[in-house]
């Protein structure tokens, strides 16, 4: 899927439940040892490192209906338990457990919480 919007636009994505936009760290284009590696490599790669982009607000929390306590206010707002990533952080993530979008011909990843292995997260970043 492809997607084309203006930068300011960016900023009006919102990530639905537990999910989190990442965009991929640039992929190892040789080997400790001195080996070109073809771009299939990446592709065939079962998890990939990215960079947390957007994140959803969680887990919704179902409402309880409290019909017999008519003293309570009613609260039709959705309650979210959230998860850990944070924008900034670096995410490892299980590709084929993901979905590849294309935003202004660059290239991320829908990824739902369950996929994420591993955070990195360095607060230094954002100083």
């Amino acid at each position: 899927m492809s997607l084309k919007i203006k930068k300011k636009d960016f900023e009006k994505i919102i990530m639905i439940g537990d999910r989190v936009l990442i965009k991929p760290k640039s992929p190892m284009e040789k080997t400790p040892s001195g080996l070109y590696l073809p771009p299939s490599v990446e592709k065939n790669e079962k998890v990939s490192l990215g960079y947390v982009v957007k994140v959803g607000p969680g887990y919704p929390i179902p409402i309880v209906n409290d019909e017999d306590e008519p003293w309570k206010n009613k609260q039709d707002k959705m309650k979210y338990i959230p998860i850990q990533p944070q924008e900034a952080d670096l995410a490892a993530f299980l590709i084929n457990q993901s979905y590849e979008i294309l935003i202004n011909d660059e290239r991320y990843y829908i990824c739902p919480n369950s996929a994420i292995l591993m955070l990195v997260r360095d607060e230094d970043l954002l100083e």
